[in-house]
């Protein structure tokens, strides 16, 4: 049965205020317009997941849709700080939010341990480490074997309650295929109680099948399937578009006061219907210069079989 429907429908019917959202994506694949489609629809006491928060989350704080940030490293990546989420957490602006804080390692662990359908998963890397003192979510268990450390730190599963993801291609039942970084991408689909994918591009059953290796994410986890083109835009999406590091640059700019992010939210993201019409209101040139140079994989055969 096709899962096709639009990115807007996808979030109104899946999401609820109060609950658990991840948006997927490390580096490239980020959900920025279904970050902003979240932001327009008005949604509310979110907690918002995600291993590393960067403009996506801090544009949805300073617009009031998050009361808890759970994450393990933020900022603006090769920039700075994420003005509005400090604003939020020191200063309760333009609401207050808490923050439950890991490495990358721990919130990979947990949502593997998540996706696996397991309580929690050990983890060597907090042993020696502070950071169990400030999150009381990092146990320490003893060591039921042999050799080794006596005592090792566990963190728990994590199972939100709505994923957004991104992929490059999928067909309309949900079957999606990802090259380039995966990131925790596929175990935050694996692991959520409810999955919205959003791709650049729908293709035919046939093409996923001819490409079985990059199919990463099967379309039984699937619950909802959008095409999005330049749904990742500033982040890059492999083999599609590049970063647009001038929009990170202009971030920092943006995000100095609380009153000039409103601005923007409201020009780029309260101002335009959907996605489509934020790439129209883009400079041309500047998608052009985002179209990044052709490398083609080598091709193999797989066989009949």
């Amino acid at each position: 049965m096709s899962k096709l429907t639009d990115v807007d429908r996808a979030i109104s019917d899946a999401l609820s205020n109060g609950q658990s959202l991840y948006l997927g994506g490390f580096t490239h694949l980020i959900p920025f317009g279904a970050g902003h489609e979240i932001i327009r629809q008005g949604f509310e006491d979110l907690d918002l997941i995600r291993a590393t928060p960067d403009l996506v989350y801090d544009q949805m704080i300073a617009a009031g849709c998050a009361r808890k940030v759970t994450f393990s490293w933020a900022g603006n990546p090769g920039v700075g700080s994420l003005r509005a989420f400090r604003r939020a957490v020191e200063d309760g602006v333009p609401n207050e939010v808490s923050i439950e804080e890991y490495s990358h390692f721990g919130m990979v662990s947990r949502l593997a341990a998540g996706a696996q359908d397991i309580p929690f998963l050990p983890l060597r890397t907090f042993v020696g480490s502070d950071l169990p003192e400030h999150n009381d979510r990092i146990k320490m268990i003893e060591n039921p074997y042999e050799g080794g450390v006596d005592r090792i730190p566990v963190v728990p599963a994590l199972n939100p309650d709505v994923a957004v993801v991104r992929a490059q291609r999928a067909d309309e039942y949900g079957n999606a295929q990802i090259w380039g970084i995966p990131g925790e991408t596929i175990d935050a689909a694996f692991a959520a109680d409810t999955v919205i994918l959003s791709v650049e591009e729908i293709v035919d059953e046939s093409v996923i099948r001819s490409d079985p290796n990059r199919s990463v994410i099967p379309g039984s986890i699937v619950d909802y399937v959008a095409r999005e083109p330049y749904g990742s835009h500033p982040s890059y999406v492999q083999g599609y578009y590049d970063r647009d590091n001038q929009a990170y640059l202009e971030w920092d700019e943006v995000t100095e006061t609380h009153e000039s992010t409103v601005e923007w939210l409201e020009e780029w993201v309260y101002g335009v219907e959907d996605r489509a019409e934020y790439v129209e209101k883009l400079d041309a040139s500047r998608i052009v210069d985002l179209d990044p140079k052709p490398n083609y994989a080598t091709p193999i055969d797989m066989g009949e079989y």
